[in-house]
C-alpha cells in the first residue's frame, strides 16, 4: 500500500523551515499532491508535542501512514511509530538518549531559524523526554523494527550525537551508514530519492 499520510517532525530549536523538512514538502508538493503533509511547529515540552501529534494524527489510517523526523525528531518518530503502530518509520540521525544529551540545555534557548524567538526549556522537559525513552524500550520489544517499516541515515560525521547509539537505536530496520557527512546531514539532496523511494508515497 502507498502511503498517503506524511508526517514530518523537526529536531530541538529547529521548526518547519529546516532544511530536510523544506526539501521534503517541496518535494511531496510537487510529485505528490494528494498525500496529507503535516509538519507541525512542535512545543519544547515533549510531553505537549507528543499529545499534539497524537491530537493531530488521530484519524489518520495507520495502514498508509509514515512518519519521519530528524535528531530529537527522529527519536519522537520512533515513540510515535510504535504507538501508532503506522506503516513506516523514517529517522534522520536520530536522538537515543534526549535527556541525557539535553539535560545541559535546561534555561533559555533560540530558535535555530529565528535568534529572536525564545523559549525556556525546563528541567521538567527532561523528565517527560525520560518517560518516552522507557515507553520505547518497552514497546521495542514487543513491535521490533523491520527493514520495510523502518530505514534510517546515520551519519557517521554526525558532531551531536554518536553514531554507534544512533546505529544501535535503529537495529531491526534498514540503516544508511553514511562514512561522513554530519549532524544536519548537509548533503541530504544525496539522499533524498533513496528517502522517497522508501516512503512510497501516492502519487
Amino acid at each position: 500500500m502507498t502511503t498517503t499520510h506524511l508526517l514530518y517532525l523537526h529536531g530541538f530549536r529547529s521548526s518547519p523551515q529546516s532544511m530536510k523538512a523544506q526539501k521534503v514538502a517541496n518535494r511531496v508538493a510537487a510529485q505528490h499532491p494528494g498525500v496529507v503533509w503535516w509538519c507541525p511547529q512542535l512545543p519544547p515540552s515533549p510531553k505537549e508535542a507528543m499529545a499534539l501529534v497524537m491530537d493531530g494524527v488521530r484519524d489518520w489510517p495507520r495502514e498508509s501512514m509514515a512518519v519521519a523526523g530528524s535528531s530529537l525528531g527522529g527519536f519522537y518518530a520512533r515513540w510515535l511509530a510504535l504507538q501508532t503502530g503506522c506503516a513506516k518509520a523514517l529517522l534522520l540521525n536520530p536522538a537515543v538518549f534526549p535527556a541525557r544529551d539535553l539535560l545541559k540545555y535546561v534555561g533559555e534557548q533560540t530558535s535555530w531559524h529565528d535568534p529572536s524567538e525564545r523559549f525556556v526549556f525546563q528541567p521538567t522537559y527532561v523528565d517527560e523526554l525520560r518517560a518516552l525513552e522507557s515507553d520505547i524500550a518497552s514497546l521495542a520489544a514487543l513491535r521490533p523494527a523491520t527493514p520495510e517499516r523502518q530505514w534510517a541515515i546515520v551519519a557517521q560525521g554526525d558532531e551531536v550525537l554518536d553514531w554507534r547509539e544512533m546505529q544501535a537505536f535503529c537495529a531491526g530496520g534498514a540503516v544508511r551508514l553514511l562514512p561522513g557527512s554530519d549532524h544536519a546531514i548537509s548533503n541530504f539532496e544525496e539522499h533524498i530519492d533513496a528517502v522517497f523511494d522508501f516512503l512510497n508515497l501516492h502519487r
